[in-house]
């Protein structure tokens, strides 16, 4: 699930410290990296990887910072949606039944902030999907959150009343599931970088003070190294 990596558009929430520009081309090397994240998990598990992406006709914006071979699919919740399903919901769902209408048997959402998710959680994912019997695969963040949600069907119920962008979505997603008897497989929990503070435990997972099983994410490494992050987020006041 994606924006547009465009100036003004992306990790909004980093500046300051980063600077708009900034935050654009750490988004950038977000979106390299789980993209090159999910095609390595494809070595492991039946796995295509795809940008679900808004807003509508900015491909081009995309194809510089994504893993070659990596498809598009519109997720901008534009289509006409059940009652309750709003907000980001819209866009999570446009995009579970563009992919089911595509063939796939099983759909998996990451999101585009977690660049050092471990590969094996997403083989995971893929695994428990393959099982047969319908369920909901979620992974958890640590901001109550989820990183990823995989489903068979384009189950509705599951995007619908949900507080976006709080530490009630994992919870009332599962409350939703539980309501219409779908079984749901919890995956371990994760960070996301959304603000400064996960910013800096991203720059500690990347310098081998992470958790184990991290992926390395190479170019968002590399462009933190290159602006100095430790150092810069040293200056800033915070949790350390």
């Amino acid at each position: 699930m994606a924006k547009a990596p465009a100036v003004g558009r992306v990790k909004t929430r980093l500046v300051p410290p980063l600077s708009l520009d900034e935050a654009a081309a750490l988004g950038g090397c977000f979106l390299r990296d789980v993209t090159a994240n999910i095609a390595l998990a494809g070595r492991s598990a039946p796995i295509d990887g795809f940008v679900a992406y808004a807003p509508a006709g900015s491909e081009a914006l995309f194809e510089s910072v994504i893993e070659p071979g990596t498809g598009f699919v519109l997720a901008d919740g534009s289509p006409s949606m059940p009652a309750g399903v709003d907000g980001f919901g819209r866009c999570l769902l446009h995009a579970v039944q563009g992919l089911l209408a595509r063939g796939y048997g099983a759909v998996c959402l990451v999101n585009s902030d977690g660049p050092t998710l471990p590969t094996a959680f997403l083989v995971e994912a893929a695994t428990a999907l393959a099982v047969p019997g319908d369920r909901l695969v979620l992974g958890p963040a640590d901001d109550g959150g989820y990183y990823l949600i995989g489903m068979k069907q384009a189950h509705a119920p599951v995007f619908a009343a949900i507080d976006w962008s709080t530490e009630r979505v994992t919870s009332q997603t599962r409350d939703r599931a539980d309501a219409i008897g779908l079984d749901t497989v919890m995956l371990r929990s994760w960070f996301d970088v959304d603000d400064v503070a996960s910013l800096r435990l991203l720059v500690d997972a990347l310098d081998g003070g992470g958790r184990d099983g991290s992926y390395g994410a190479p170019e968002t490494t590399r462009w933190l190294a290159e602006t100095d992050m430790r150092r810069r987020l040293a200056r800033v006041a915070g949790p350390a």
